[in-house]
């Protein structure tokens, strides 16, 4: 393995991740070969070893990648959102379109959610991703936190992760059902608890 200290070999680098997250997303970890992810960035099979010190590595990075994207989404939805106080239900469907996502029967996004709790699951197995995922979840956090205080919620850090556990949980059971909603198991979950682990804060 070598670092890719030009501009072409960044590019194939990036290439090469970007081909791993997208076999990722379609077809969960099994997906993520070396000659599937060369042959899906049209690059020669010795590249992804050229690039990467080995599979681990190079999946490690394809995560990292699809969670920052994810994290850009979750960015963009709260750009427009106003400072304000919000009951529990406007709260908390600010929470779930950020954590979950905006109404929809579109079957790639329920892939999308799929393929993000599966890598919440591998991370328990594989060191690397531990250290990926924490470095999102931080992230992740500073996000939640910034959509609370615009909502005129009181921010607890150590509140923060039971926010996201209370909807992680509802979104892996509902995932299992016959007919999955995601966003209302999430939504009813969080509705009650959110005036305790976020009150509104005090005029």
């Amino acid at each position: 393995m070598t670092t890719a200290t030009t501009p072409k070999g960044e590019r194939r680098r990036q290439a090469l991740v970007a081909a791993a997250a997208e076999l990722l997303l379609e077809g969960g970890f099994d997906a993520v070969r070396h000659r599937s992810v060369a042959s899906r960035a049209d690059l020669p099979l010795a590249s992804t070893t050229y690039y990467f010190e080995s599979l681990d590595d190079l999946i490690a990075r394809a995560v990292e990648f699809s969670g920052n994207l994810e994290l850009d989404i979750m960015r963009g939805r709260i750009g427009d959102v106003t400072h304000r106080r919000r009951a529990a239900e406007a709260t908390v469907e600010l929470i779930v379109d950020l954590l979950v996502g905006a109404p929809s029967h579109d079957a790639a996004d329920q892939e999308q959610l799929i393929s993000r709790y599966e890598r919440f699951i591998a991370s328990a197995r594989h060191p690397e991703l531990r250290e990926v995922q924490s470095r999102l979840r931080a992230q992740l956090d500073d996000i939640l936190a910034d959509v609370l205080r615009r909502s005129g919620r009181v921010v607890r850090q150590e509140q923060l992760r039971r926010v996201v556990a209370i909807v992680d949980g509802a979104v892996v059971g509902a995932l299992s059902e016959r007919e999955p909603d995601p966003r209302r198991s999430a939504r009813g979950a969080l509705l009650e608890v959110i005036d305790i682990v976020a009150p509104q804060e005090d005029r």
